[in-house]
Parts: C-alpha cells; structure tokens; sequence
C-alpha cells in the first residue's frame, strides 16, 4: 500500500540493492531535509492564515489618557442565566497608554488602577462620563 508520505517522498530503495553506509547517511539526511522543509512550510502557511483571519475580526481602537471606557470582566454567578448577567463594568477612567496594547485603568480616584489588554475594553458612550481624571498639559515656558 502506498501512503502519502511514499508518494511525496519516494519508497526506499530495495533490500535487495545494496548501499554503503555514507551513501545512506547522505540519502536520509536529504529526506529528512526534504520533510522539515515540506513541514514549515505548512506551519508558516497556517500561520499565515491565522494572523489574516485575526486581523480581519479584530478592531485598530487607541485610547487616550482621560478616556472613559468599559472593561468587559464577566463573572460567573451560581444560579443565574449567563445571558442576564453585567459582563460589563465601567465606566473606567484611561490613566496611561503603556504601550499600543495595555492600558492602566482606574474606576474611580480612590480605587486600585488596573493593568488591562485593548481586547477587554470598549469606548464609553454615554451621557456622564466620569470627570475626576484631569490630564494636564505641560507647562508653557514660552
């Protein structure tokens, strides 16, 4: 029976055939070559398709210090229907852009800041945005 693999790569020779051993040493080596090659080709083909796939569903949001947002943070209650539960908290105030990805975010003055990813937040849009973050401009030494 003829797999795949002996189609792509060719049957090994014959028992009957004899080789010297650096002969067969060079003939598997070029195989083995042949295969790795063959593998990260579809490894870098497949990822190819998955950063596409990601860049297409996922949104180019920035977010600037004094923002107001949602942080999405579901929490799993006993006895209640997911469908009905707050996966939404906020609105959050944007303290600092860490770099393009992660903020810091903080819920109110007195509360803990939080570092979080640019996936689990979504713009505020709402009639009283919190106003107790104030970004300051520099000085003008003009």
């Amino acid at each position: 029976m003829k797999l795949p693999t002996d189609l792509m790569l060719g049957r090994p020779l014959e028992e009957t055939q004899e080789r010297s051993l650096p002969e067969f040493v060079k003939d598997l080596r070029e195989r083995m070559d042949r295969v790795h090659e063959f593998a990260r080709g579809k490894l870098k083909m497949q990822s190819d398709k998955m950063k596409q796939r990601l860049d297409t569903t996922s949104t180019e949001t920035a977010f600037e210090p004094g923002d107001a947002v949602w942080l999405y943070a579901p929490k799993m209650m006993k006895g209640r229907s997911p469908k009905l539960q707050r996966n939404w908290e906020g609105p959050y105030t944007i303290i600092k852009k860490i770099n393009d990805l992660v903020y810091r975010i903080q819920l109110s003055p007195r509360s803990k800041p939080k570092v979080v990813h640019l996936e689990k937040l979504a713009r505020y849009i709402g009639h009283d945005p919190p106003d107790w973050f104030v970004v300051e401009d520099p000085p003008d030494w003009d």
